[in-house]
């Protein structure tokens, strides 16, 4: 257990922490913002609700929420689909969805998601994260499509090839890009101020004074940024919008309970309720959607600079929002100077961190099942959207789960003239019949057979069937039999003949 502090201790640790957290949550929440097509003051808004409100709420104490880059893709997509009015009813109901789940005691389930599916799912986002950002990186247009983005590429290195501006705005961003890969290689002191947030500063500072001809941020002010509404119900009726809100809801739930069990084995304190949590993240995204807000979840990036901060309690978080809040009231016109080439790299720095670089060999080495369904989770994001790419993955990963599980082994010893000895272990499903089926009529039709099922451990309906088929078949012919050897019931263990004859 962590030991116990006396509350000026605590409440400076914690104070002290906040200021961290907000320098590392301030340019995450613009550069989402603005990556997933809504004004960059909708960032800071999801930021303030995520501190302030979800940070008052029982569940975790220590993890911080706030707009993810996991769900920048979907965000954009949303947006372009239905704009921001229907994007503000899609994180509504997605949030009420959100609390239901909780109080019906559900969110220790979102831990039954195949973490090689959670991983794939980022995997696919990260990707599409870093190759739409090297467009805003060269200040080009980006392609809507998921696949539009990969195969605009080489057209993207003639643009910068031919074009002073675009060569500018790249070398920005770059530049931005080296900063924060050297500030996180430098002692810990000198990186308690966050490197994404440094190399920000300092591209504004440069671009300012240098007068370089590169995008910067549109400001509209927080409260003209907003569109309060109490949702627009009429949308329901459309599948994608279901569909999207569906999509919202588990992806935003998995990634903030599986944050909660990484955050958890980062300190020791208090362990987070799965259940509390899922109420507390649908409570915010509810607000975020009344307000027309981005979408949040628990923020592993944020959540681990809290704990590394020292953070002892909620306050930290709580008053991480509250530094937000009076940021964007006080100094709005700051955001203004921050070059899009610069948001774009902290974004692509964000996305790499999405991607299992390093977990990956281990994973194909030692369970190559599931880095199979990690790649194709994340390829069919790639091709399709989100929604299919989860359900690809879900549905392999149940594949998968099934065929390791149906296990079986069949021997055949031919004692001659006696009866041929046949046993079969394991698990008997309809997966493994092609394999039972072909051993069966491969036997001699005119011998006896002795049928051992005493080593199965489940059958299930199909390869019942299928077997008292071959039996019955088998038994047609002239002069032969199968004895079946088959456990008693579980009150006597020893084994019992039953002649399939008779």
């Amino acid at each position: 257990m962590s030991p116990i502090l006396p509350p000026w201790r605590t409440l400076r640790a914690d104070l002290s922490a906040s200021v961290v957290v907000f320098l590392v949550a301030l340019p995450l929440c613009v550069g989402i913002a603005v990556a997933s097509g809504v004004p960059a003051e909708l960032g800071l808004v999801t930021g303030i609700v995520g501190g302030i409100v979800v940070g008052c709420m029982p569940g975790s104490s220590i993890q911080v929420s706030g707009p993810a880059a996991g769900l920048t893709v979907l965000v954009a997509e949303a947006v372009d689909r239905y704009g921001l009015a229907g994007l503000g009813t899609i994180v509504l109901v997605a949030g009420l969805l959100q609390v239901g789940l909780g109080l019906l005691r559900l969110g220790r389930w979102f831990r039954a998601i195949t973490v090689s599916v959670v991983q794939g799912m980022l995997a696919g986002i990260g990707l599409l994260l870093i190759a739409g950002q090297l467009y805003v990186l060269a200040g080009a247009a980006t392609p809507h499509s998921g696949l539009g983005k990969f195969t605009g590429l080489p057209g993207l290195v003639s643009e910068v090839a031919t074009s002073a501006s675009a060569l500018i705005s790249l070398v920005v961003g770059g530049a931005t890009i080296v900063v924060m890969v050297f500030w996180d290689s430098l002692p810990g002191r000198l990186r308690t101020v966050p490197g994404a947030l440094v190399a920000v500063v300092a591209a504004a500072a440069v671009t300012a004074a240098l007068g370089l001809p590169v995008d910067t941020i549109e400001v509209e002010g927080l409260l003209a940024a907003m569109q309060p509404s109490l949702g627009h119900w009429g949308t329901l009726t459309d599948l994608g919008v279901l569909a999207t809100i569906a999509t919202f809801t588990l992806v935003a739930s998995a990634e903030s309970l599986f944050s909660a069990a990484a955050v958890d084995r980062l300190h020791q304190g208090p362990r987070t309720d799965f259940d509390k949590e899922l109420v507390a993240q649908g409570t915010g995204n509810a607000i975020c959607g009344l307000l027309g807000a981005l979408p949040m979840t628990a923020v592993i990036v944020r959540s681990s600079a809290n704990v590394r901060a020292g953070a002892r309690t909620k306050a930290s978080r709580v008053l991480h929002g509250l530094w937000l809040l009076l940021f964007a009231a006080a100094a709005p016109g700051l955001i203004g100077l921050i070059p899009l080439p610069a948001l774009a790299a902290v974004l692509i720095h964000a996305g790499v961190k999405l991607l299992p670089l390093r977990a990956m060999p281990q994973l194909w080495r030692d369970h190559r099942g599931e880095a199979v369904v990690l790649a194709v989770t994340a390829l069919a994001i790639l091709t399709t959207d989100m929604f299919t790419g989860v359900l690809v993955g879900l549905g392999l990963a149940v594949v998968k789960t099934a065929w390791e599980t149906s296990h079986i082994r069949l021997t055949v010893h031919d004692a001659d003239p006696g009866p041929i000895e046949v046993t079969i272990t394991g698990n008997a499903t309809f997966l493994r019949l092609p394999t039972i089926l072909t051993t069966l009529n491969d036997l001699p039709a005119d011998r006896t057979v002795r049928l051992d099922l005493r080593g199965l451990r489940h059958v299930d309906h199909a390869c019942r069937t299928a077997l008292d088929t071959w039996i019955e078949t088998h038994n047609g012919n002239a002069g032969v039999s199968v004895h079946v050897v088959a456990p008693r019931p579980a009150e006597d263990d020893r084994p019992h003949t039953v002649d399939a004859t008779e």
